[in-house]
């Protein structure tokens, strides 16, 4: 049975992630007993661990646009694309790019956009509210994200794909590199390569996994029961419900079920009979000692022109970037990390010590549209809340909020058209 409006049930978690400790923290407060299964010994370490940062309803655009085919063509025989297709076998890999490219329409792109812009304001919103009341510490900057165009057909263009954003409650401020450098002085000393920059003074930035473990305490400290090191083997369903979890510890039961294991719920829950359109995007990432005072940057932003995206945590620096079509291999080498390297000391020379890298690659939860899949399907007691893609950190808070709306009977405060199971 789904829960009824005040009516606690037991609820098991699927995934310890961003997303899915979120829900477990919200389902908490609506008064449900909840677990928590998780493969790896401690919550947020896959997707979440060494993600951009950056908490951007300021950078919600689609992926699927009207050129992201001509990118993923060039990609074929070029290393610089931003997104990158790599030629595999998988026949699921083929089933979900012809998806993608069918929301590849202006219209589409357009649709997609708004929806994801919608669900990060509202997530922003919650992610505030839910940061006042714990107070966790999460290395967050508030202040601003600036997205940094090198020449002026890039700034002109973005400036023109911002204003869809900006028609639906976005602040922003087009910038020229003299006020940009008042903004973020580490940037003065770049002003000769960059044209402009687009300064979106809401957006902010902070460590999702730091995050994610604060608030697994808080979980833990109000009666939540994790099982960590604790793999999912099957997802056992009979008729229109799930029956039971089978895990490497045994099987495990609950009134209800909440789908968070980001790229790996479309496997989970395929022989179920359901077919989510959920494929891993690898992003590779680059943790660095944060350099000197004034060198370092003061906030997060993206370089456009490069799609690298940076931020500050604490005292270290994170460089992100690259978007590959690769199956599920985290698999990363040094030279995979040198274009986004060389962008990001273009910009800040003395901002980190990057001859101590911390490498890393992790995989994305992507849905064609790019946006999440939240709510019920065909088995009346399993909900999902799985494949946020690029933008679980922003969006987390915000599809916790449904999930617990959802359970408890309520109708979210979002609209979710697009976002519920295909």
């Amino acid at each position: 049975m789904r829960a009824r409006r005040g009516g606690a049930v037991k609820v098991l978690v699927l995934g310890a992630g961003v997303a899915g400790v979120s829900a477990a923290w919200s389902l908490l407060r609506d008064g449900h007993q909840v677990e928590v299964v998780e493969r790896q010994p401690q919550a947020a370490l896959e997707t979440s661990y060494a993600n951009a940062g950056l908490i951007a309803p300021g950078h919600a655009f689609a992926w699927a646009s009207p050129k992201a085919p001509r990118t993923l063509l060039r990609s074929l025989w070029r290393d610089d694309q931003a997104l990158r297709l790599r030629l595999t076998a998988d026949p699921r890999m083929w089933a979900w790019a012809l998806r993608f490219l069918r929301q590849c329409t202006a219209s589409r792109a357009r649709i997609n956009t708004l929806r994801k812009h919608a669900l990060c304001l509202y997530s922003q919103r919650l992610f505030h509210e839910l940061i006042a009341e714990t107070g966790i510490d999460y290395d967050g900057r508030t202040g601003g994200l600036v997205y940094l165009y090198r020449t002026p057909e890039s700034l002109a263009r973005g400036v023109a794909n911002m204003k869809i954003l900006a028609e639906h409650g976005q602040q922003q401020e087009v910038v020229d590199p003299d006020r940009l450098a008042e903004i973020d002085p580490a940037l003065a000393a770049a002003r000769g390569r960059i044209a402009g920059a687009i300064y979106c003074p809401t957006d902010e930035s902070g460590d999702a996994r730091l995050f994610t473990a604060g608030l697994a305490s808080l979980c833990e400290a109000r009666g939540a029961v994790f099982h960590f090191a604790c793999a999912v083997r099957a997802i056992v369903g009979a008729g229109d419900r799930i029956e039971r979890v089978i895990t490497d510890r045994g099987d495990m039961t609950a009134d209800l079920y909440v789908l968070s294991l980001g790229c790996y719920s479309a496997q989970q829950v395929r022989p179920l009979g359901v077919a989510l359109p959920i494929y891993p995007v690898k992003g590779y990432s680059v943790t660095v000692p944060l350099g000197a005072a004034g060198a370092a940057p003061a906030i997060g932003g993206v370089d456009e022109d490069h799609l690298v995206a940076y931020c500050p945590m604490g005292d270290r620096l994170r460089v992100t970037a690259t978007a590959e079509f690769a199956g599920y291999s985290t698999s990363h080498r040094p030279a995979d990390f040198r274009g986004m390297l060389r962008a990001i000391r273009e910009l800040f020379p003395q901002g980190g010590d990057f001859a101590r890298p911390d490498y890393w690659a992790g995989l994305r939860p992507m849905t064609p549209e790019g946006t999440p899949i939240l709510g019920f399907g065909k088995h009346r007691n399993l909900c999902y809340n799985t494949g946020h893609g690029h933008m679980g950190w922003t969006m987390a808070s915000g599809t916790a909020a449904i999930v617990a709306d959802l359970v408890a009977g309520r109708s979210p405060e979002l609209a979710l058209d697009g976002m519920t199971p295909r």
